[in-house]
């Protein structure tokens, strides 16, 4: 993917009309993008910032069906879940995984209750299952789970669910829609609505990066689609002023933590914390995310902080069940995402579920909001039949359920246009993210031994895949490469800042800036990483406590 010959495309339909011109670059918008795409529609997606800024690169990193959705009774969003869980195991084997989870059990009738439970899980997966659960004793709890707290430990449940990399899902999804001939831009931002007779007919998107200043243009398009999570309510405001909020948002945080507080590749969940709510403890990228909670907010921001009772929160949780107590002073990175609750329906409800929610303004415009990073091809797929039966868009059968994800073994490589037969799927390898695009990775650093170094001893990416995020993904910012086309930041905010400034030159380098622009960058970047460190009033707190 290549954002000038993106830009091309899109002047070139100027004064055309796209079938679907999508808003937001998040899980939602991206997975509309590539059904809309692979279903032969003229597809255009604006992102006013990068693709999986907001909450769709903040998860807790699992594709997974909900455990405590099974427990509230929603057998309904836990089937489908499931099953969306397994089809996208099956389309991107390099990007998601089975992953073993233990619920410990100290009370004697926590192992057949939650054992119980999770058989359910196991049944309601079906031929798309992961592996089956099963009770475990508490000598082999602690063989899998070593740092387990032993004291009162009567074993434990174990069963199976699916981990991916948020961020890198979204920029594969992005170039399997451009690979059917998707235009996506980020820092595209849509300023306006065009209209005729009160009906929606196209908007008006300011391109942010356009050499010499901001640059804008108007966009014809038979349908519009607001796909813009936490946001929905401003993009529906844009089109009737008079519009009622429909997002409740709610705060999830996360701390991440080294390896040694729980080695191993076997996850914990708490299913009750003091409050009620559920906590995992997850291996990821050789480091530890702990979270989450789930705090409503009043305020919708693009960098949500967590709030100090947060993180406390999750570090007294978690410490009940180590044997090494976690601190402030521990901490790696701590990062916030913002989930899309729907707080209210409306009477122009075009399809409603219990996960997600389509909206039909009077003036065309389509809302999907709601949902979670597991069922995105579902509700992309409710999206698009949506705007085919509301809007006059021509059938076509939706084929992403057997869709392979770009670097899926069997898809044509974006450089090359190779096409891979057979990929060692290794998940102790660095690269396997990326799936077969791995190897050209790899041929960088060969071909330039300078771009094979790490970006930071603490960190597992090198400068290969810096070059690769500017040459193939469309990564524009420091921001973007340290944050999301690899995840230096949430792995390890100091060790980020502390890389910033070789990685700000090598993106100069590669997108013909000069020395201002570098300065700028790592000034953001190192304000933006502030935020993902403890102050040190913070850590003291801790340490006194």
């Amino acid at each position: 993917m290549h954002r000038q010959e993106m830009i091309t495309a899109l002047e070139a339909k100027s004064g055309q009309q796209w079938d679907i011109v999508i808003i937001g670059g998040g899980a939602t918008g991206l997975g509309v993008a590539v059904d809309a795409a692979s279903r032969g529609f003229s597809t255009l997606l604006l992102e006013q910032c990068d693709f999986a800024k907001g909450t769709s690169s903040r998860a807790t990193k699992l594709v997974h069906g909900g455990v405590r959705y099974l427990q509230q009774g929603n057998i309904k969003l836990v089937t489908e879940a499931l099953h969306e869980r397994g089809i996208l195991r099956r389309n991107a084997p390099h990007l998601v995984r089975d992953l073993s989870f233990i619920v410990p059990n100290y009370k004697w009738w926590e192992g057949p209750y939650y054992g119980i439970g999770l058989k359910v899980y196991d049944w309601m997966a079906g031929s798309l299952g992961l592996g089956k659960s099963r009770l475990l004793s508490k000598d082999e709890t602690l063989q899998l789970a070593p740092t387990l707290d032993a004291e009162g430990l009567r074993g434990g449940v174990l069963y199976h669910d699916g981990q991916f990399d948020d961020a890198r899902l979204a920029i594969s999804l992005a170039a399997t829609a451009a690979r059917h001939g998707a235009v996506l831009l980020n820092y595209c931002r849509v300023d306006s609505f065009i209209k005729q007779g009160g009906v929606l007919t196209g908007v008006v998107a300011t391109d942010l990066l356009a050499p010499g200043g901001i640059k804008q243009y108007s966009i014809n398009a038979k349908v519009v689609i607001n796909a813009t999570g936490v946001f929905t309510d401003s993009i529906l405001k844009m089109d009737d002023p008079s519009s009622e909020p429909i997002i409740a948002p709610s705060q999830g945080v996360h701390i991440m933590l080294d390896k040694e507080f729980l080695p191993g590749e076997t996850a914990i969940l708490v299913p009750h914390t003091d409050d009620g709510r559920v906590l995992f403890a997850v291996p990821w990228h050789d480091k530890l995310i702990i979270g989450t909670t789930d705090t409503p907010v009043d305020k919708v921001e693009l960098e949500p902080r967590a709030f100090p009772e947060e993180i406390d929160f999750i570090l007294k949780q978690i410490g009940r069940y180590l044997t090494k107590v976690p601190g402030p002073g521990d901490i790696r990175s701590v990062f916030a995402g913002l989930r899309p609750l729907v707080k209210s329906s409306s009477k122009k409800t075009a399809e409603l579920s219990r996960d997600h929610l389509i909206l039909v303004a009077d003036s065309g415009l389509i809302t999907v909001t709601g949902g979670k990073w597991t069922t995105y091809r579902r509700m992309a797929e409710d999206t698009v039949n949506t705007a085919i039966v509301k809007r006059g868009l021509p059938e076509q059968d939706c084929i992403t359920a057997t869709l392979p994800i770009h670097g899926a073994p069997g898809v044509p490589l974006e450089m090359g246009g190779v096409v891979a037969t057979e990929y060692p799927l290794d998940f102790n390898d660095p690269l396997h993210f990326y799936g077969t695009d791995a190897k050209t990775i790899r041929e960088l650093g060969v071909a330039n031994p300078e771009w094979a170094k790490p970006v930071h001893p603490r960190l597992p990416y090198t400068l290969a895949e810096i070059v690769w995020a500017v040459r193939e993904e469309l990564c524009m910012t420091l921001e973007d490469a340290l944050s999301r086309r690899t995840r230096c930041l949430l792995l390890d905010a100091a060790a980020a800042v502390e890389c910033a400034p070789a990685v700000a030159a090598l993106l100069a380098s590669l997108l013909d800036k000069d020395e201002k622009w570098k300065d700028e960058q790592v000034k953001e970047f190192t304000q933006l990483a502030a935020g993902y460190k403890l102050s040190d009033e913070q850590r003291l707190r801790g340490l006194i406590a």
